[in-house]
């Protein structure tokens, strides 16, 4: 099945995403704490902090899943 991520950017109200609104905008397939391992691991999309909250450019991490989809079977790491 293929899932056009796109319509999630289409459908966010701003250019970020942060860290702590990543569920909600990926519908539940990512939380915090799984982007948060991946950014430690430097396998997370790319990412930018104001402060200390860590937030992803909308199209940064529709890319992202894009290519994780493909390319591991769906697999985050």
């Amino acid at each position: 099945m293929d899932f056009d991520f796109g319509k999630l950017a289409r459908n966010w109200h701003s250019p970020i995403v942060s860290r702590t609104e990543i569920g909600k905008f990926s519908g539940g397939l990512l939380t915090p704490r799984t982007l948060a391992n991946l950014d430690s691991l430097n396998a997370g999309p790319p990412r930018g902090n104001c402060g200390r909250k860590v937030f992803y450019p909308v199209d940064e991490l529709v890319k992202w899943l894009e290519e994780k989809a493909k390319s591991g079977g769906g697999k985050l790491l």
